[in-house]
């Protein structure tokens, strides 16, 4: 018994789950296909994937536009087309009853196109207002106005899925402008002028050789000079000179300057090599006389 119990439950719940996603799933496309006079919308949606991403969703309406005024987005870029679509697609439910029950103020829409991440400021909110007993929708964005009022129900499917025709596209005041506002001309005027500012830079380059020139004898001078000052040094050196055992100096001094300098370092050099020669003929004739 146990077991029939739990196919029993198993078999129920199967049924429930299944007619319940019966009853929760829709098709944009499937609804739209019944209205040949939306066609041209019902084709943007599949071209750009927005009806994919409606479909997808569980609680969603649809702001529609026939083929007349769908026909401005005809030439349009696919980036463009997917982001108007993704604008008339709201993420929640309303039909006509809701909307008329909106406070006198109206209120503030988020779209598919402000979940997708690509919307700047309030381009991806929509306005809905109430005047005149009609409801109207625009842009959120600055400088858009409600410009598309609603028409009729096209479908519904009570808190799954609202399909209502507007009179005409909603596009933010930013799109229209977005491609515009790239103007590269007037930084490629920059560089056009530095090539006519280069030349005049080239005439002072030809007149630095020539000062340059006139400054190279002035060098010259004083590397002659520095000779002098060496000269004057020489005297100091010439001290260390007046030592007695440098007896053989006296005749290279009297040569110049260059061999002063020389002299005494040879001196002072030879002097001691001199003393230890001496040593080693002394120990030598001592070793000598010993071994006679």
């Amino acid at each position: 018994m146990s077991l029939i119990n739990l196919f029993s439950v198993l078999a129920l719940s199967a049924i429930y789950f299944g007619l319940f996603s019966v009853g929760t799933a829709f098709n944009i496309t499937t609804i739209l296909d019944k209205q040949p006079d939306f066609s041209s919308f019902n084709q943007f949606l599949t071209q750009t994937q927005v009806a994919n991403a409606i479909n997808s969703r569980q609680t969603i309406t649809v702001l529609a536009v026939d083929n007349g005024n769908a026909a401005s987005l005809s030439g349009q870029s696919a980036d463009k087309i997917k982001a108007v679509m993704s604008l008339h697609v709201i993420l929640d439910y309303y039909d006509t009853e809701k909307l008329k029950n909106l406070p006198n103020k109206g209120g503030h829409l988020t779209t598919l196109y402000q979940a997708s991440g690509l919307a700047r400021g309030q381009e991806g909110f929509l306005n809905v207002t109430k005047s005149n007993g009609g409801i109207a929708f625009g842009s959120a964005a600055p400088g858009s106005n409600p410009s598309s009022s609603l028409i009729k129900t096209l479908a519904s499917q009570p808190y799954n899925i609202s399909v209502l025709q507007v009179s005409s596209l909603i596009i933010p005041s930013t799109n229209s402008t977005n491609s515009p506002p790239s103007p590269p001309p007037p930084p490629t005027s920059a560089p056009s002028k530095s090539p006519s500012g280069s030349p005049p830079a080239k005439p002072p380059s030809g007149k630095a050789p020539a000062p340059s020139k006139g400054k190279a004898p002035a060098p010259s001078p004083p590397n002659g000079e520095a000779p002098a000052p060496a000269n004057a040094d020489t005297p100091t050196a010439d001290t260390p000179t007046a030592s007695p055992p440098a007896s053989d100096t006296p005749s290279p001094m009297a040569d110049g300057p260059g061999s002063d300098s020389a002299a005494p370092t040879a001196d002072k050099a030879g002097a001691p090599a001199l003393y230890v020669n001496r040593l080693c003929i002394l120990v030598m004739a001592s070793l000598a006389m010993a071994l006679i």
